[in-house]
């Protein structure tokens, strides 16, 4: 019960606090940057993700190669 505890969300006053840390150490001039950098990797592994489903996909589409049967 107790480790349920310790992995749930964080409430109203906590999130307040982790801002707070999160702005005194990295100042207010860098937070735009660092959330730029994060969004701009969440879209690249989401484009990778995208392209490895469609080629999954494509792949799957694709019939089978029949043998030669002139052995």
């Amino acid at each position: 019960m107790e480790l349920l505890l310790l992995l749930s969300m964080p409430g109203g006053s906590e999130w307040i606090l982790i801002f707070l840390a999160i702005l005194l150490l990295f100042g207010g001039k860098k937070i735009p940057e660092l959330m730029r950098g994060i969004g701009k990797g969440i879209r690249e592994f989401n484009s990778a993700k995208a392209d490895v489903q469609q080629q999954l996909q494509d792949g799957l589409k694709e019939e089978p190669k029949k043998e030669d049967a002139k052995s």
